[in-house]
């Protein structure tokens, strides 16, 4: 399960208490936080008295080292999961590096960087945490471990509602407090989760793992495939 959406939307607080959420209801889930470094670069950047990331590695070095350890966190809450069993709750997922792309102007490293994250499984749900750019600029400022321009905010808002991948993902109304964005996402997987049958029960005749079978009415028909 993966939860995307721009800086402020409330991913990383959202992801954890559903991980929180699933494991209490019988599915261990395990939360996995898919950075790209972005952060990491701009503290780095500000020690150096540049700006920023881009400001200190210059827009495409900064985007396809954004991209290599996005890739290198996805592969291995991946590969935890699959030794492990565990459901893997995933804050951000490869359609959060293509809006970066396309937020950032990078559009012309796309289609390489879509090539490189083709192998990795589309999520049994996607939610889109909806947040009014504005807000989520607000929410930055506050938590002030941190620093996003609005002008990028409402890029990458762009960004997301443009990426193919759009009409597959359950939209979440995320303006409203975390609690009542919480209830909504457990609403959405209500049925799967009173019919038991979650990723971690799924076993083959040989006790392997093998995908699961959500129970009906789980996944919206926006977000099959």
């Amino acid at each position: 399960m993966a939860l995307i959406g721009i800086d402020g939307s409330g991913k990383t607080t959202q992801a954890h208490l559903l991980a929180e959420t699933l494991t209490r209801a019988g599915h261990p889930a395990t939360y996995h936080r898919n950075a790209g470094g972005r952060r990491w670069l701009g503290r780095a950047a500000h020690r150096l008295g540049r700006s920023d990331a881009q400001a200190l590695l210059g827009r495409d070095a900064m985007l396809m080292l954004e991209s290599v350890l996005r890739w290198l966190a996805i592969a291995l809450a991946l590969l935890t999961s699959v030794l492990t069993g565990r459901v893997a709750v995933m804050d951000r997922y490869a359609a959060c590096q293509y809006a970066s792309l396309r937020a950032h102007g990078g559009q012309g490293w796309e289609r390489l960087v879509r090539a490189a994250y083709r192998i990795f499984p589309p999520p049994q749900v996607t939610f889109l945490l909806a947040v009014d750019p504005a807000e989520a600029y607000r929410r930055i400022e506050r938590r002030g471990t941190d620093h996003e321009s609005l002008r990028y905010l409402t890029a990458a808002d762009l960004a997301y509602r443009t990426l193919p991948e759009h009409p597959t993902f359950v939209p979440v109304d995320a303006d409203r407090p975390a609690e009542d964005v919480a209830r909504e996402i457990e609403g959405h997987l209500a049925g799967w989760l009173a019919a038991g049958d979650g990723p971690a029960d799924q076993r083959t005749a040989r006790g392997e793992p093998r995908a699961a079978a959500p129970a009906p009415g789980l996944i919206p028909a926006q977000a099959r495939p």
